[in-house]
């Protein structure tokens, strides 16, 4: 992408696709919302639409058929398709951690096996396997293996993975695990394997197509929001991938993740900012519409005070985004400005969206209302690719120098 840009403003060809995506999610992607989150159902008419305008292949170099976005054009989809619907932007996001995995960590005969298709087609599904039922917050804890049977040149994977999103309509998972194999020990001995955890111990990088035997899908999880998204868990018993399918040196998987999930978390925060932009926006024309003694409720002071504190938290959370995404494209460290924007997009989604019901009254509690389901998608902004919790503890040891 390239053209002027001032400030935190967007370049011409930013804007045009800031324009495309909105225009999609508007007219595609929310009309159908409703009944996909009632229904818990994900629409694959909106993914085949995703597929044609290329967001598929959002993070796959140009050479393979992507989109090659660079991060604020990342960020700008997300937020986009977000203010049409959760659901969809969270799994275009999921999709897109696995395929920038690929680009980075596969082979040569591994980007041009897979990349192409999820760039192109969306399709098989990508998915990302890192946390367990207990290893959520410090993966490091995982219990997963993949030990390494010589006789076959194989991997063998047993354990279960938690809170997979396109569990149940993924057809490629990179999945990370303790190997068990000829170079786990030297890597698990080196002070340079991992710069982003205390203790990496042998966690490693796989890419494992869902049809592998021993690949098991489990229960749809019935969740609070984001209803449309399906969530399963993944387990896998003896489940054998050729030695190939491994994506980086025994021991480097979990830095790997890390890196990756630093652009993921600019893209939940996107997310964030745009769901809270949808209810501002839903909120400001409801309060324009309804009356009450005897005026449009917009001219009360306390309603006009509110919709102006909305409408400054969403600026300030997209301005916070986009210097994430400035710091990236510049080659610095961005680490803590990603969780600064994934900590405060979060909150903002949900204390814009919990405004937004309270202005629509009684009206907000039903699902007439998107504020409705917006006010229960915005919870997991603050859960899921790192809690709020986890974001303090960057934002904390980049201040004071302990990382």
């Amino acid at each position: 992408m390239t053209g002027a840009r001032v400030g935190s403003s967007l370049t011409d060809e930013q804007e045009a696709v800031r324009e495309l995506v909105r225009e999609f999610a508007v007219e595609e992607v929310r009309p159908g919302a409703g009944a996909a989150d009632e229904t818990e159902t994900f629409p694959e008419d909106v993914w085949d639409g995703l597929a044609e305008l290329g967001l598929t292949g959002l993070t796959v170099p140009d050479r393979f058929g992507g989109f090659d976005a660079d991060e604020t054009t990342y960020a700008v989809v997300n937020e986009e398709l977000a203010y049409g619907h959760l659901a969809v932007a969270t799994a275009l996001s999921v999709h897109c951690l696995a395929t920038s995995c690929l680009a980075e960590f596969g082979s040569e005969t591994q980007r041009e096996r897979w990349l192409p298709d999820m760039a192109a087609e969306g399709r098989p599904v990508g998915m990302f396997c890192l946390s367990e039922p207990h290893a959520g917050s410090n993966p490091a804890e995982m219990s997963t293996t993949a030990e390494y049977d010589p006789e076959t040149d194989e991997y063998v994977l047993n354990g279960e993975k938690q809170w997979i999103t396109n569990g149940a309509r993924g057809g490629v998972a990179i999945v990370f695990a303790k190997a068990v194999g000829p170079d786990a020990e030297e890597a698990a001995t080196d002070e340079g394997a991992a710069d982003d955890a205390d203790d990496e111990g042998s966690i490693t990088q796989f890419l494992v197509p869902a049809d592998a035997a021993g690949f098991e899908v489990g229960k749809k999880e019935e969740k609070l929001g984001l209803r449309a998204s399906d969530t399963t868990g993944i387990s896998f018993d003896d489940c054998r991938i050729p030695a190939e399918n491994r994506l980086t040196e025994e021991g480097r998987g979990l830095s790997a993740a890390f890196r990756i999930l630093t652009g993921g978390r600019i893209g939940i925060a996107a997310q964030a900012v745009g769901l809270a932009q949808a209810a501002f926006d839903e909120a400001k024309a409801y309060a324009a519409e309804r009356e009450q003694f005897g005026e449009a409720i917009a001219e009360i002071q306390s309603i006009r005070h509110t919709l102006a504190e909305m409408a400054t938290d969403v600026s300030a959370a997209r301005l916070l985004v986009r210097e994430a995404c400035r710091q990236a494209e510049v080659g610095e460290d961005n680490r803590v400005a990603a969780s600064k924007a994934k900590y405060r997009a979060s909150e903002t989604a949900m204390s814009v969206t919990n405004e937004a019901v309270q202005i629509h009254g009684g009206y907000g509690y039903t699902t007439d209302f998107d504020v409705e389901r917006f006010y229960r998608d915005a919870k997991i902004t603050e859960i899921y690719e790192g809690t709020t919790e986890i974001q303090k503890t960057i934002i904390a040891r980049g201040l004071l120098n302990d990382r």
